[in-house]
């Protein structure tokens, strides 16, 4: 089985269980006209009278910066998991929201979040729903119950607003310079966010997929199209149009006036460069596109230093990061 089937294979672990009966997955269906952005922003709305309820411990002091774990009440349900970071300086300081792979936590962009804290910027990395702790936990693993998924999707972005509400409630940050990160799933959350919510100045979306089409609905891939056919006739082709309604090419192009860099993978084996040009394609402008020779994880350290570069503007930090404490 080559590595794009065992991505594929691991994205149906992270969304969970299917029934395996043997059946041909269907022809691809003609996508209805997507909603309008109104109609598709109303999945996102939240009561922001709502209390934050933030319960607050430091957890590391490190030079000119504290990380804290802090968890906040999430409008839907439960409670929202996450690392602030918090310069010592008086501020006001930009801050930086960052949205971790679907397949990760919020551990993946702490390193770098520490970077921005170096430079003087609050960094609030959120955990989605599929991974905090049971008592808070709302598993996405029914492909046969897509409304389902789609809401617990949606209460992820969700959270995301609610995480910008906790960091405008604080005395030292500067409303007008709101940077975002967020890789794959989290490059998804940034396009929505920057379409239903106009507080983020410049938005990063790293290794994102202009929907889930892209990724099963891929040809030429006879490992692929195999393992397709464990889903039962016509639940794909359902899961796909539900999920739609938050597939991120559905709101790029509405992410003006804020500033997008796009950075995709050369060597992404989960979808292809079409479909990466075509996701970049439909943004609003001001847009930037770069390339890296490297698979979906970005792992490359330019890729790091480029994001610093694009947000240094915007959020006018210094114009060279620190990599490493003082």
């Amino acid at each position: 089985m080559n590595r794009t089937v065992l991505m594929i294979a691991f994205f149906l672990a992270v969304l969970g269980t299917f029934t395996a009966v043997g059946a041909a997955v269907q022809t691809e269906p003609k996508p209805a006209a997507p909603p309008d952005l109104a109609t598709l922003a109303k999945q996102f709305d939240y009561d922001k009278a709502k209390p934050l309820d933030i319960e607050d411990k430091v957890v590391a002091q490190r030079q000119g910066y504290s990380i804290h774990e802090i968890t906040y009440a999430s409008p839907v349900t439960g409670r929202v998991p996450a690392y602030l970071l918090i310069p010592e300086s008086a501020g006001p300081h930009p801050a930086v929201l960052f949205g971790h792979w679907g397949g990760g936590d919020y551990t993946e962009f702490l390193a770098e979040a520490e970077i921005y804290a170096r430079a003087g910027a609050v960094c609030l990395l959120p955990d989605y729903p599929w991974v905090r702790p049971r008592k808070w936990r709302r598993t996405v693993q029914n492909f046969d119950k897509p409304e389902q998924d789609r809401e617990i999707y949606a209460q992820a972005v969700v959270d995301m607003r609610r995480g910008i509400d906790l960091l405008f409630a604080r005395p030292d940050v500067d409303r007008a310079r709101l940077g975002y990160i967020g890789h794959s799933y989290g490059a998804q959350w940034g396009a929505i966010l920057t379409a239903v919510d106009r507080r983020i100045q410049a938005a990063v979306l790293a290794a994102g997929v202009p929907n889930l089409d892209a990724i099963f609905l891929r040809e030429g891939d006879a490992d692929l199209k195999e393992l397709l056919k464990q889903f039962p006739p016509g639940q794909l082709e359902k899961y796909l149009d539900v999920q739609s309604q938050l597939s991120a090419v559905n709101y790029v192009g509405h992410s003006a006036p804020a500033q997008l860099l796009f950075q995709f993978a050369a060597f992404d084996p989960n979808f292809n460069r079409d479909a990466m040009e075509s996701y970049f394609k439909a943004a609003s402008e001001p847009k930037k596109i770069l390339w890296y020779d490297a698979g979906h994880e970005l792992a490359d350290p330019q890729a790091v230093l480029d994001r610093y570069a694009f947000l240094s503007g915007p959020l006018k930090l210094a114009a060279k990061p620190v990599l490493t404490e003082r």
